[in-house]
């Protein structure tokens, strides 16, 4: 093959890869992820496009798909629903953006005030 087509087709070909791998390697859906089953530290991202999930804060527990119960301390979050929040990103066992808007959620959770009624909200 000419050289000189080589070295048109091949920096395309590595960008198209690269984009794919990016697109399919950041994007999780509902499917892939049950929802209800999170749990451990949680980092709050800035910007939507770094974070795990998309997250959006209903105001009723009934709207809801996850009632979360935030813990003091990252040992006691140890089942789902227990949400311990830190401010550190690599001590953290997923991030979430809290998105403003539901349509753009990937699901919605419910601050709760008891502990045993954190999970999955049926």
């Amino acid at each position: 093959m000419n050289k000189k087509i080589l070295r048109s087709i091949v920096p395309a070909l590595l960008m198209l890869t690269a984009a794919n791998t990016l697109f399919v390697s950041s994007s999780r859906s509902s499917a892939q992820v049950d929802f209800c089953k999170l749990f451990g530290a949680v980092y709050i991202e800035e910007k939507a496009a770094f974070a795990d999930f998309r997250v959006f804060e209903e105001e009723s527990e009934a709207f809801s798909d996850v009632k979360i119960y935030e813990v003091e301390a990252r040992v006691y979050a140890d089942r789902e629903g227990l949400w311990y929040f830190t401010d550190k990103k690599a001590f953290a066992d997923f991030s979430v953006y809290f998105e403003p808007r539901k349509a753009f959620a990937d699901f919605s959770v419910y601050f709760i005030d008891t502990e045993s009624f954190a999970g999955c909200n049926d």
